[in-house]
């Protein structure tokens, strides 16, 4: 049974092509913004309609909204290289989109990040709270879901690579963050598969925990790695001084060069975050279970990069 539209922002993206395939899965209709008629192995066979444009053409997006059910706004920033340059695509891009669902009658299902429970500790954490607060601004309670997904991992991530790599080749791998600090982790399609069942879901802002809410020691999770890589972990717990140092040099590397990376001193300071756990008064209710724990997550993560020739 053929489902409403369900327009889609960020949908070439790591977790928007995996939820463009999640959605078809549930019989919807769908409608993506891009900036080129995109092609993708995942969406072989899938019927998608292309709004050609951006977050910053308002015609595009009213075109894109237009006749939806709900607009799925993923698209984002994960490096910029200032606080400015974040808030112009992760707080102003959800103020459009907010904007254009709410023109259209249609409600608005924000993909955020369990980052935004900390706005202070980076640019990229402020600007991901500041977007919730600029669709909360424009949208009715009533239409307006926001779900921040933990770190989320998969094939197709290349973010997560130099874990593997270092395991695979039997390095010692460093854990940067702190001994007693915990982090929840979840893998994309489990990820899309909630955000696609919450297209029907209640209003609020919720997070998402993956297979195991409570969250992974940094131990845990390199050996984690080690396993799926089929080597022996050799983790090294960093002193506390290690990640500020290297997201100071990430941050002087990104500003001599122009190109700013994902890890900065930003990220240093999330990595340092004790708690990114998510708590069960936080998740949405009536979703089923993920599929994928961190053993049989990174196996599926590591074979898909073996087959690439990235391991």
């Amino acid at each position: 049974m053929t489902r409403g539209l369900a327009a889609v922002t960020g949908a070439t993206g790591f977790l928007g092509t995996v939820l463009v395939r999640a959605l078809a899965q549930e019989g919807r209709r769908i409608r993506i913004l891009a900036r080129r008629e995109p092609l993708h192995p995942l969406w072989r066979g899938l019927d998608i309609e292309v709004v050609l444009g951006d977050l910053a053409d308002p015609g595009a997006l009213a075109r894109l909204a237009r006749g939806a059910d709900v607009l799925i706004h993923t698209a984002g920033a994960t490096k910029a290289r200032d606080l400015d340059a974040f808030m112009a695509v992760n707080r102003d891009g959800s103020r459009r989109a907010a904007e254009s669902a709410q023109a259209a009658g249609a409600r608005l299902l924000l993909v955020s990040s369990l980052a935004a429970r900390e706005p202070r500790l980076s640019a990229y954490a402020a600007s991901k709270r500041a977007g919730e607060e600029a669709a909360m601004s424009v949208m009715a309670t009533e239409q307006l879901t926001i779900v921040r997904p933990p770190a989320i991992y998969g094939p197709g991530d290349r973010e997560i690579l130099p874990l593997f790599v270092a395991a695979s080749r039997g390095a010692p791998l460093p854990l940067l963050g702190p001994a007693e600090g915990r982090i929840a982790m979840a893998h994309v399609e489990d990820v899309a598969k909630a955000v696609a069942a919450l297209t029907k879901g209640p209003s609020g802002v919720f997070a998402l925990g993956g297979a195991r809410p409570e969250g992974y020691s940094w131990r845990e999770i390199a050996q984690a790695a080690a396993k799926a890589t089929g080597t022996v972990c050799r983790p090294v717990q960093c002193p506390a001084w290690v990640a500020p140092l290297a997201g100071a040099a990430a941050d002087l590397s990104a500003r001599l060069s122009g190109r700013p990376g994902v890890f900065s001193g930003g990220k240093a300071n999330e990595l340092r975050h004790p708690d990114w756990s998510v708590a069960p008064s936080e998740t949405p209710p009536g979703l089923t279970s993920p599929r994928h724990d961190l053993d049989s997550g990174f196996s599926d993560t590591v074979e898909w990069a073996r087959a690439a020739g990235l391991i």
